[in-house]
């Protein structure tokens, strides 16, 4: 992606500041009052070095003294104000953010995953986040605060001495000059950092969650010197960042302090021909000290505020990410519950990632309401595919899929799944305890409902063996579970949604010979009156089911019961006879 402008990246970061107006304006008075507070200070020293020290006057520095106390007083304050409330900002734009990246995120399309990674992702929404909560709570204070003070500091020189001034305001091209070339360079380097940071916890987040498969394989040894291979390059491209960094930051504090170094030697001049008071020029100094350090200051948030640019770019590609899978402008509804009749008319789709291969072909079939109907083939079929297309995670490239006799794209896509629930080959679980891995399937449900739909997926037996029975934590992906109680838990949450269309991918194929006959039981009593698409290989699975659908390479070749199918289509008959030898001899 192109670097975004300067304009473009304040109105996307202003857009996350604007409701806290109140708040934006408590911390700029604080900056400001702070600010002034601190540039008053030292008047009260040039009083201290004339009334009180040239002049002797032990009264005069007494008052000096009293006044330099209050201020400072004052000052402390006032810094705890903005610290404070600019901190406030910092965070609460942060959870803004990171709320608003996720919100968008989670409703994605699901192809669009197929190019991003899921740990890329996750660093954007976290160090990228994170980087931003720390230059708006802290380096952007610190960046405005030394720009008033920096006006500031050069109304006062002008008004302590205006021809010393006009060799500080010679001086500040020169200083600004390579905070603007150095600051772009900066920006495009940090957000390859940041980019290659997101690679380093890609790598970790797919290590760790597939470290069974890493160490079965041996592949230890590989995985680190890959992953230091992706350490070196992001070490690499900071360094880089650092270095012009560094560069910048010494080329203006020698510059501010060769400057200073003049103003001093002029200055000087000026106090033994009596041209000005040792108190002007000690004001004059530490005026031009304090606009130094300011531009100093600027030049070193430069980079952090560069580095946010290039956090805030890459967040702003994940929050503008289209949506290819939307609710029209005026969605349809069903009057009621629909029946469940499926209808796929013409149907042709190919995935984005491999337009050149259809992964379904001119696929044509009616399902009747409460019809149970079987899709056998080998792997590659379309099967998967074709679930993926009645959820609408995609929508065919021709052709349609009616629900009640909707098109499904007229249909509010959240409406649509609503009445829909799926069993993977491979069930998802959450990271948390049995309540919520079965109460995501109706988020609402009561505990009496999410027991009863437990013992209806025969799994109230072992989840009473757990350890903490209900209560069990399960860890991540549900890591303490064997592949069969996971199954089980899914059934348990899809029989709690109580949907109008089943979709089971291999729904028993987990389970040992007793579990698969129990739930196939559970199965059963849950598809009765119910539409269900049974995606098999296994006869258990698919004996008793109205109609069986045979597909191949993304066609549908032939339909009917398994005794017709024996009889009329050669792929079935093969398929029966390595996979349903023993049922069907």
């Amino acid at each position: 992606m192109s670097e975004k402008s300067s304009s473009y990246l304040v109105t996307a970061a202003a857009r996350f500041l604007f409701p806290y107006k109140k708040q934006i304006i408590w911390a700029s008075i604080a900056l400001t009052v702070t600010a002034g507070l601190n540039l008053s200070l030292v008047q009260y020293v040039r009083i201290i070095v004339d009334q009180g020290f040239v002049a002797a006057s032990t009264n005069m520095l007494n008052q000096a003294i009293i006044g330099f106390l209050a201020i400072a007083l004052l000052q402390a304050i006032g810094t705890f104000a903005r610290f404070y409330w600019v901190s406030w900002l910092g965070e609460r734009v942060t959870a803004d953010l990171r709320k608003a990246v996720f919100s968008h995120i989670i409703g994605l399309h699901p192809a669009y995953f197929e190019s991003n990674l899921s740990g890329e992702i996750q660093s954007r929404i976290t160090t990228d986040t994170t980087l931003i909560q720390s230059v708006i709570g802290s380096s952007a204070s610190i960046a405005l605060r030394n720009f008033l003070l920096l006006l500031g500091g050069i109304v006062f020189l002008f008004i302590t001495n205006p021809r010393l001034t006009s060799v500080v305001l010679i001086c500040i091209p020169l200083v600004i000059g390579p905070i603007m070339f150095f600051g772009r360079r900066v920006r495009r380097l940090s957000r390859s950092s940041q980019d290659e940071i997101a690679n380093v916890g890609a790598y970790v987040g797919e290590s760790i969650q597939q470290v069974k498969t890493v160490q079965a394989y041996t592949h230890e040894a590989d995985d680190r010197a890959k992953f230091a291979e992706h350490v070196e390059k992001a070490f690499n491209v900071a360094l880089l960042r650092i270095k012009t960094n560094s560069i910048l930051i010494t080329a203006v504090m020698s510059l501010v302090f060769v400057a200073i170094g003049a103003l001093i030697w002029i200055g000087g001049r000026d106090v033994i021909n009596g041209l000005m008071s040792a108190g002007e020029l000690t004001a004059f100094v530490i005026y031009a000290v304090m606009v130094a350090m300011a531009v100093a200051a600027i030049s070193g948030v430069i980079a952090e505020l560069q580095r946010a640019a290039g956090a805030l770019e890459r967040l702003m590609d994940l929050l503008h990410a289209e949506n290819e899978i939307e609710a029209p402008e005026n969605p349809r509804s069903f009057n009621g519950k629909p029946s469940g009749a499926l209808a796929l008319e013409k149907l042709t789709f190919a995935y984005p990632s491999r337009r050149e291969a259809l992964a379904i072909d001119d696929v044509s079939l009616a399902i009747e309401p409460g019809e149970n109907v079987a899709l056998v083939g080998p792997s590659g079929a379309g099967k998967s595919t074709l679930f993926d297309l009645i959820l609408r995670f995609y929508d065919p490239n021709s052709g349609a899929i009616r629900l009640d006799g909707i098109d499904i794209r007229e249909l509010d896509p959240l409406e649509l799944r609503s009445h829909v629930a799926v069993v993977s080959q491979q069930p998802a679980m959450f990271t948390g305890n049995v309540w919520e891995n079965i109460r995501y399937g109706q988020p609402e449900a009561g505990n009496e409902e999410v027991r009863k739909a437990a013992k209806l997926a025969y799994a109230d037996n072992f989840i009473e063996q757990l350890p903490g029975k209900y209560d069990s934590f399960l860890g991540e992906s549900g890591v303490r579970l064997s592949g069969g109680q996971k199954q089980r838990i899914a059934i348990a949450r899809a029989i709690l949604k109580d949907p109008e269309i089943l979709l089971l991918d291999e729904a028993t194929s987990a389970l040992d010979a007793e579990s698969e006959r129990q739930v196939q039981m559970a199965l059963e009593g849950l598809m009765q009156n119910r539409t269900s698409l049974i995606i098999a290989h296994r006869l258990a699975t698919v004996k008793n089911v109205d109609r069986i659908v045979v597909f191949d390479t993304g066609k549908l070749i032939a339909q009917g019961t398994h005794r017709e199918l024996l009889q009329s289509c050669a792929l079935y008959e093969n398929l029966a006879g390595l996979q349903f030898s023993e049922n069907s001899n």
